[in-house]
């Protein structure tokens, strides 16, 4: 039986014929690292290789890592194995890893989102044999509102925060959501602050995107001085002492979990905003439609429900267990990110 291009193993996705792993989750001799969330750029590998808008991230997540960054649509070899990197559009730097060897192609999307934030290089539809994709939001239920209306709605909450002298507290994932978020607050309405895990993240995106002005909360920060403006904060700092700093406050979430009803409750945050760096249903099936894949691997998310309707359309489609689908740990060396 002819070996798979890929395999799914105990320390993650294999090319035995290169001798390389795609997003290990245990540390492995040489990683191709599809993005920087820390379900996906784990530290412990003697070698990394992602796209370049990545290499800043990772290295400041990760400290001191041997790295080499290339472009998108770049081919490289491993041990005679074409690899290239093509746009997720998940978050900046994110990508799709291309895998080529002996006339047969699969491609391992990691994260991905087909709306173009303005922000991520938009997402590209790769022709391959065998597809692997998350299903995060694999359900029917979710369909996603155009970006910009639901930005122009975060904008709406916060002038009418505003106007009620309050504070509005928005939570967003520090790495992706946050600059996403970030990008397209309107700073006619008042001033943007920052927790320190956003503030230290933004400052290394700066470079690639242009940001409005922030303003690190600092122990120095008075209360008066965030009365009506915006603070962009990790989910992370909802309940900790550090939010009280910002009474009286408006709390909202940016999360494409804001589709459920309840989601908003369970959180305790008065505002959800459906907003989400991953595809809905209609944007799986249509991205997956544009491989011209004939078999389909669901990683992480509603894998059962969505594979199994993959098969009702006539897909070879099946799961594999990972270790991914946090999004992201925020509680990573929060310690040393935020300033009290």
């Amino acid at each position: 039986m002819k070996k798979p291009l890929l395999e799914f193993t105990d320390k993650g996705i294999y090319c035995a014929a290169a001798k390389v792993y795609l997003d290990p989750w245990k540390p492995v001799d040489k990683a191709i690292i599809s993005h920087g969330h820390a379900d996906h750029s784990r530290w412990g590998h003697k070698q990394y290789i992602t796209h370049h808008r990545n290499v800043p991230i990772i290295s400041h997540r990760l400290g001191e890592i041997k790295v080499n960054g290339v472009e998108w649509g770049e081919d490289f070899y491993v041990n005679n194995v074409k690899f290239s990197l093509h746009p997720a559009g998940h978050i900046i730097g994110s990508s799709q890893i291309r895998v080529e060897h002996k006339g047969e192609v699969w491609v391992f999307t990691g994260d991905y989102k087909t709306e173009n934030d303005g922000i991520s290089t938009p997402y590209e539809p790769i022709k391959c044999h065998t597809f692997i994709t998350e299903c995060t939001f694999g359900l029917p239920a979710f369909s996603w509102t155009p970006q910009q209306e639901v930005l122009n709605n975060i904008n709406q909450w916060w002038g009418q925060n505003k106007e009620n002298g309050q504070t509005s507290v928005l939570f967003g994932y520090s790495l992706g959501k946050a600059q996403r978020l970030l990008k397209y607050l309107d700073t006619d309405i008042g001033k943007i602050y920052t927790h320190g895990a956003i503030e230290n993240m933004t400052a290394v995106l700066r470079p690639l995107v242009d940001f409005p002005e922030t303003h690190l909360i600092t122990r120095e920060t008075k209360k008066s001085e965030l009365l009506g403006n915006i603070v962009l904060a990790p989910p992370s700092a909802h309940g900790s002492t550090w939010i009280r700093k910002m009474v009286p406050y408006v709390t909202g979430t940016a999360s494409g979990w804001m589709a459920f009803r309840g989601a908003r409750r369970r959180r305790a945050v008065d505002k959800g905003f459906v907003l989400s760096d991953h595809c809905d249903w209609q944007q799986l099936l249509t991205s997956i439609e544009a491989t011209s894949a004939e078999k389909i691997i669901c990683t992480h998310g509603y894998t059962d429900i969505f594979s199994r309707y993959l098969r009702e359309l006539g897909y070879d489609a099946r799961t594999e267990s990972t270790q991914y689908g946090e999004e992201e740990n925020e509680s990573i060396n929060q310690a040393s990110l935020t300033t009290n």
